[in-house]
């Protein structure tokens, strides 16, 4: 969907206003996205939890799936997406990174 294409290589958690946190694999240009949304009060707030994660086969496809299903938010944003997980397909990349990079979920 997008015309640049991300590199995802770092691990952050992010806090939406209701308080619900999650884990999201991301990159410098995702996570300053975040930051954003905080300032702008569409989250509560963004915490890198791990960065220059190695590029295994699950963040490679995990990767794929986003770069192919998702426009990266743009700097007049009005509201936060929150990328899917509910294919346990797509939750096991993220299992698999997070157990990899040893950050219990």
């Amino acid at each position: 969907m997008t015309e640049e294409k991300q590199v995802l290589d770092l691990i952050e958690e992010i806090t939406l206003n209701d308080g619900t946190k999650y884990i999201e694999l991301a990159n410098i240009f995702l996570n300053g996205r975040a930051e954003l949304a905080a300032e702008k009060g569409l989250i509560q707030q963004v915490r890198i939890l791990k960065l220059n994660i190695p590029h295994s086969t699950a963040v490679s496809l995990y990767e794929k799936y986003i770069n192919d299903n998702y426009e990266m938010p743009k700097l007049d944003m009005t509201e936060w997406t929150v990328f899917d997980h509910s294919d346990p397909k797509i939750q096991k990349m993220i299992t698999d990174t997070l157990k990899a990079n040893y950050i219990e979920e």
